[in-house]
């Protein structure tokens, strides 16, 4: 073998060197690919009280467990020799094109997680065209949002209190600020058996204890930057100084019924959604009673622990009522390929909440723009790779469900 000193003409190309990142933040964040590297970063850079919020479940934690695990048993069937030079991820979702098949769901205590909290999620959502869901639990006002993001579409969820009238001011106060969809969420007559929190003692504002300083130790960000802005609180809520699970137990109502429901409808001038529908007959009763969409969902595993599995029910569900209402889904999503997934196997639409967290956790608005940014490059490679080129060509064939947990005849 002949050999020669390479030129430096041909070594040129071979020692670009990359434009070093001053920003330690972008720096993290360039390295995450994937949402469970951003939870990782997460998991380092908040203290474990509000990390385990946002992570944990309820009781064994079985529900989230099984509705992640149904996503890893998905196989895809793709389809070759397919122009799929260009991918079209938008959806008409409620009267209204999503510029993807995802939107940020409603998430309690938000800047607990990071002091930049709904307002991060509500910009980088309307920045990247997609739907942002104010949850009754934020701890920022409805109108700080709508301000925040005037071009975003912002939509409200809703607990039903026992006080009537607090439960109502509130939906009146989201249509005067321009919220177009209301997220009626079902499936919290009390609060769920949330044994992190139990653990960590999570109360509002934050209880220090010894193990809670030491923790807080190696997060000095965090803690500056939570100690030097808005003291911390349920805008939607007067004071409150005892534990979260205290807190949904004094305020949420187990005596709702359709009828409250009907009552709802009738006042609000938007879309209606019914957040968290767990059975085929709810859902069909929900159609006929004239919702815009049911959203199949367990509450990410927060509130009945071995809960149907909403991916798993995804199917029959859009048998029974998908030419009526939309059927959309979430819980135990953390990739593009879950989302995908999920389109394929009949869903009009998702809600992302841990995953977008993650980012929050990790590094405030531009972590959230970064969740989205890896959601929205895993949708569309997968969709590549499938052979599709928009939502609408994706259909059950593309998805085969590996048997792992079904009901025993």
């Amino acid at each position: 073998m002949k050999r020669q000193l390479p030129k430096r003409h041909d070594l040129a190309p071979l020692l670009k060197f990359k434009k070093p990142e001053l920003s330690p933040k972008r720096r993290r964040l360039e390295k995450a690919l994937t949402i469970e590297d951003l939870r990782r970063v997460a998991k380092r850079r908040t203290p474990k009280a509000a990390f385990d919020y946002t992570d944990g479940a309820a009781d064994g934690e079985v529900s989230l467990a099984r509705a992640r695990q149904a996503f890893g048993d998905v196989e895809f069937v793709p389809s070759i020799l397919r122009d799929v030079s260009e991918v079209d991820t938008s959806r008409e979702v409620l009267g209204r094109v999503s510029a993807l098949p995802f939107g940020i769901a409603p998430t309690g205590f938000t800047r607990m997680m990071q002091t930049e909290g709904e307002i991060a999620g509500a910009t980088a959502a309307a920045a990247a065209g997609i739907p942002f869901a104010l949850s009754t639990m934020g701890t920022t006002s409805i109108e700080d949002v709508a301000a925040a993001a005037p071009a975003g579409r912002n939509w409200f969820q809703l607990y039903m209190w026992k006080d009537r009238e607090r439960s109502m001011a509130l939906v009146d106060r989201a249509a005067a600020a321009g919220y177009d969809t209301l997220l009626v969420t079902v499936d919290v007559p009390v609060a769920g058996a949330r044994l992190r929190d139990v653990r960590n003692g999570m109360t509002i504002p934050p209880t220090l204890t010894p193990r809670t300083v030491v923790n807080a130790i190696p997060r000095p960000a965090w803690w500056i930057n939570f100690l030097t802005t808005e003291p911390l609180a349920f805008a939607s809520l007067d004071s409150w100084s005892g534990t979260v699970a205290d807190l949904l137990d004094t305020m949420f109502d187990p005596t709702v019924t359709f009828d409250d429901l009907a009552w709802i409808r009738q006042q609000w001038p938007g879309k209606v959604v019914v957040k968290g529908v767990q059975n085929v007959a709810d859902a069909r009763r929900l159609a006929d009673a004239g919702v815009d969409a049911v959203l199949l969902s367990n509450h990410g595993g927060r509130q009945l622990d071995r809960a149907p599995i909403p991916f798993h029910l995804l199917p029959q569900v859009v048998k029974e009522v998908g030419a009526d209402v939309e059927v959309h889904l979430d819980t135990g999503i953390m990739s593009g390929q879950d989302i995908v997934a999920a389109v394929a196997h009949g869903a009009h639409f998702t809600l992302i909440g841990r995953a977008y967290l993650y980012g929050l956790m990790a590094g405030g608005r531009e972590g959230v723009d970064r969740a989205i940014e890896i959601l929205t490059g895993q949708v569309e490679r997968t969709m590549r790779l499938l052979g599709v080129r928009s939502l609408d060509e994706l259909e059950p064939g593309h998805v085969t469900m590996l048997e792992r947990l079904g009901p025993r005849t």
